[in-house]
């Protein structure tokens, strides 16, 4: 991957923006159809604040060694009323777990509880992504990956576990509520991203082959990525990997995603509308609370990028010059 300094930026309107996420996503061989809903994750995720996971992570699934391998159509292996297991097909994972949760959302809606996952896929992006799609319809959702090797496990070298995200959702008299995060120090796309534009890493994130600490993004590619908060971020990775193997995800270092839903109702325990008014005022009393000095707000998990996305949606998208031109040259645009 060669890095590429650039301080330029470009502002696109969203439609613009998902207008050329189609065109290189296309330039893929995926379907117009399948291409609409990659690009819907890619634009969404830069409309949230989050610019690693918007256009520069196309770069990513355009470079990826899954990319150049076969794709098939996903199929189910396994499923009982309130069960299913795709397999991938080898199919990008921003697609993959779209079609899971559709499905997991179907079982849950008429049995109350449903859970699903799918193995061999890859890059599943933005998990409050998905699973905000299933929180609309008042559903408790958990949403877990078990991904490529990227991460050393607490006082390893050798990159073992992935990035393993963990999302949880829960519906609220006001929305959903929505907790997304990583169990790696950083994420591998916001690696990735700061390698092409040249930038060091932050301190303490990751390590070279030789298991020393390092900021250069090429060394911590080569050597591992750490957990996050010790051996608390290790407990999660671990556990969340683990859950991943449920959807019968192998454990080999280039094929090990596995990407697991959960969702239920309510109301399997109490009144839907009662859960989400008490969740409503769990978050008021949060946020009228007691402040430290200088704290001007207490935020709560999702509130940042609901904003950012107000915003954005009407004053559109900052992108990475090099970054654009790349995908630019690459869809033919």
């Amino acid at each position: 991957m060669s890095q590429q300094q650039s301080q330029e930026r470009t502002r696109l309107t969203v439609s613009q923006a998902r207008e050329l996420a189609e065109a290189v996503v296309r330039k893929m061989d995926y379907s117009a159809e399948d291409s609409a809903v990659i690009a819907e994750h890619i634009i969404d995720a830069a409309l949230c604040g989050y610019e690693y996971s918007g256009l520069p992570k196309l770069l990513d699934a355009i470079e990826s060694k899954r990319n150049q391998l076969p794709r098939t159509p996903m199929k189910v292996i396994k499923e009982t009323p309130v069960s299913i297991v795709f397999e991938g097909g080898n199919n990008i994972g921003m697609l993959a777990i779209q079609r899971l949760g559709e499905a997991v959302l179907a079982k849950a809606l008429v049995s109350g509880f449903a859970i699903g996952g799918v193995q061999n896929s890859w890059m599943s992006g933005r998990g409050a992504h998905y699973v905000e799609k299933l929180v609309n319809h008042d559903l408790v959702v958990i949403h877990t990956v078990s991904s490529q090797s990227y991460v050393a496990p607490l006082g390893g070298i050798e990159s073992i576990l992935g990035t393993n995200p963990l999302t949880i959702g829960l519906p609220t008299a006001n929305g959903p509520l929505i907790f997304d995060m990583g169990t790696s120090a950083i994420m591998y796309t916001d690696l990735t991203l700061r390698e092409r534009r040249g930038e060091k890493l932050p301190e303490g994130v990751a390590i070279d082959v030789h298991g020393n600490p390092t900021q250069d993004p090429t060394a911590a590619r080569e050597g591992a990525l750490l957990p996050f908060a010790g051996h608390k971020g290790f407990g999660l990775a671990l556990m969340m990997h683990a859950m991943g193997l449920l959807t019968g995800a192998v454990t080999t270092a280039d094929n090990n995603n596995g990407h697991l839903i959960i969702a239920f109702k309510p109301d399997l325990m109490l009144s839907t509308e009662q859960y989400k008014e008490d969740v409503s005022a769990l978050i008021t009393r949060i946020k009228t609370s007691k402040r430290a000095a200088g704290v001007d707000e207490i935020r709560i998990p999702s509130e940042r990028s609901f904003k950012e996305r107000a915003r954005n949606l009407k004053d559109g998208l900052e992108f990475d010059t090099a970054v654009f031109n790349r995908l630019r040259a690459f869809a033919g645009v």
